[in-house]
Order: C-alpha cells, then structure tokens, then sequence
C-alpha cells in the first residue's frame, strides 16, 4: 500500500485494489498515476458497455484481453504504463448454473496469463514458490488469509522500501468485498537484522578456490571482500560478482 516519491516512502495507505463493474476486481502494482490512468479507461468501457443495455456485462476475462491490448499497445508506441495488473472475477456462464472464477495477470509489455495464483514484482520469485507448495483449491477463506499474510511477511523482510499495510480482497457472486487496510504482525528480533553487518559468506568456484564476502543486508552491499591470491581472471570475478548481487537482492 505504499507510495514512493523517488526513494522516500511518501504515503503509507494508497488503495491498489478497485473494483470493475459487476464481476471483476483489479490489483495493480507500479506507478500510481499511471493506474489512475487504467482507471479512467476503464470507466469509459464499462459506461459504454452498460449503455448498451443488452443484459450482458463484461465479465473479467473480457477486462484482462482489454488490458493486455492496452499495455502491448503503449508498449509498442515506446511509452509504457509502468504497472502490472492482476484480474479477478466470477461471472456465470449464459445457460449455466454453475459460476466461473477467473484470476489473470498482465505486465508493463503486455505479457499475459492466467493461472490458480499469481502475483508481481518480487512475489514472481519469493511468493509463488510458496503458493505452490500450500495453494489447494478447497482452501477456506481464513486459510487463504493466513497463506497470503505469510507471503507479505517473506517479501516484507527483503524490501527495505515496503510497508507493513494490505489488504484482503474477496470476490464472490454477491459482489466485491475489500477490507480496510491493517498492519502485519511482524519480528525484527532476528540475529542478521540485529548486527547486519556481521554476517559472512563463502564462496567457492570450480576450481577449489576461495573468496569471502562481508555483507550489509540492510543497505544491500558488498563492505569488504577478500580473493584468493590465484583469481585473477576478470570474467570469472563479474560473472561471480553478478550471482552474488541476484542472490541477496
């Protein structure tokens, strides 16, 4: 739920969650003007699908192709919405009694899909391998709470510039229900958090030979390091140096 302005988190309780007509819900990550933007769009296609009158309504399915046209179209003009979109909804099929749930992602380039879960930014590398190993599709509500609450907190730690707000959106046949934002409960009492710079790691490459690295996780950089006096090779030190930033990132 946070803002930033440059690299100073400015606001602390922006909504990222709207809902979209009657079926559909909207979660965006990224730039805020830029899905106030998307917003205005699309009021403009429900207004002009609700004018039509024809007993139908856009259901999510039909939101997310719009959206993915839109971002692979700014994209293709060199001027990107700095955003990435996730679509849920449930809408009844015409002739059926049975409800069909959707959730669907699209990025800043237009890359789309659908998936059981999905999520942006860091949750791609550090919430999804959680998902799959907890996600069951007879997951409760309050289970499905208590999965999401833990993922925030995973990415919660490794984000110096996030904030410990969200909320819990819950789309149903009746309609949309989002909560009011709340903080997580959170530990700061672990040992690396706490003397930050202590921590040591060590390297080996293929050959046997050693280096050592001190690291500084709350600013995210190298302090000091040390080589063997034999690793003189400049490729084999940028690609080593290129693992190590990737792993504590």
């Amino acid at each position: 739920m946070g803002g930033s302005y440059g690299s100073t988190l400015r606001y602390k309780s922006i909504e990222r969650m709207k809902p979209i007509g009657k079926h559909s819900l909207i979660g965006a990550s990224g730039e805020i003007s830029d899905f106030q933007e998307v917003l205005r769009y699309l009021d403009e296609l429900t207004l002009q699908d609700s004018m039509c009158d024809d007993g139908n309504s856009l259901g999510p399915k039909e939101i997310h192709n719009y959206l993915s046209c839109v971002m692979y179209n700014r994209r293709n003009k060199f001027n990107p919405l700095w955003n990435s979109f996730v679509l849920a909804g449930v809408k009844k099929k015409p002739g059926l009694d049975k409800s069909e749930t959707y959730l669907g992602l699209v990025n800043m380039i237009g890359v789309n899909f659908e998936d059981d879960h999905v999520a942006t930014g860091f949750g791609n590398h550090l919430a999804r391998p959680i998902l799959r190993d907890e996600w069951r599709e007879d997951l409760s509500f309050e289970e499905g709470v208590r999965l999401l609450e833990k993922c925030m907190r995973v990415l919660l730690y490794r984000d110096r510039s996030a904030v410990n707000k969200l909320q819990i959106a819950n789309i149903t046949e009746k309609g949309v229900t989002i909560s009011q934002p709340y903080s997580l409960k959170i530990f700061w009492g672990f040992s690396a958090f706490q003397n930050s710079t202590a921590a040591h790691k060590f390297w080996f490459l293929s050959d046997g030979q050693e280096i050592s690295l001190q690291i500084d996780f709350s600013r995210r950089y190298f302090l000091s390091y040390s080589l063997h006096p034999r690793i003189t090779h400049p490729t084999t030190l940028t690609h080593l140096f290129s693992v190590l930033s990737d792993s504590i990132v």
